[in-house]
């Protein structure tokens, strides 16, 4: 439980050049509280304490802005920047490394059964765009989805520092 509470703030100080210090950042940072939250709800959601799994994740929209279904399933290190609109639907699978920032929606579209939200591959950057990633896409390791910006600063990968992308 501490290894991942760590690991999510080192995630974060990696990622953000404003992070001054682990304090500010569990207290501070709507994205590491949101996940932190998922995680907690997602215990309760996959012991089948379904009603819980739910409050903790609307109370999380009420704090946050920032809805990640409890019954996601999201890999190490997530980062959430500016995270307000945030959506991360159910069936929505997250690898580890993955940056996502305001407006980004993983979700689906209609009443489908079964998995209906995209997968997002290791080491992935999701900017303000991305609202379009809907349904079942599957988004492969290193790059980034949804930067409407083409003069944006490149996304290098650290894992495989763009090699085999």
């Amino acid at each position: 439980m501490f290894d991942r509470l760590k690991e999510d703030i080192q995630c974060v100080k990696d990622r953000d050049p404003a992070a001054r210090n682990a304090v500010e950042i569990m207290f501070l940072y709507p994205g590491f509280k949101a996940v932190r939250m998922y995680r907690k709800a997602h215990w309760f959601f996959e012991h089948r304490m379904f009603f819980t799994a739910r409050w903790i994740s609307q109370r999380c929209v009420k704090k946050t802005n920032i809805e990640i279904h409890p019954g996601a399933q999201i890999g190490k290190r997530l980062f959430i920047d500016h995270g307000t609109g945030v959506v991360i639907g159910e069936t929505t699978v997250i690898g580890d490394d993955v940056t996502l920032y305001q407006g980004v929606t993983l979700g689906g579209t209609g009443k489908d059964t079964g998995k209906r939200h995209p997968t997002i591959g290791n080491n992935r950057l999701g900017c303000k765009g991305a609202r379009s990633v809907l349904n079942r896409r599957q988004l492969k390791r290193c790059g980034r989805f949804g930067c409407a910006f083409r003069n944006s600063a490149e996304f290098n990968c650290r894992r495989c520092a763009g090699e085999g992308c």
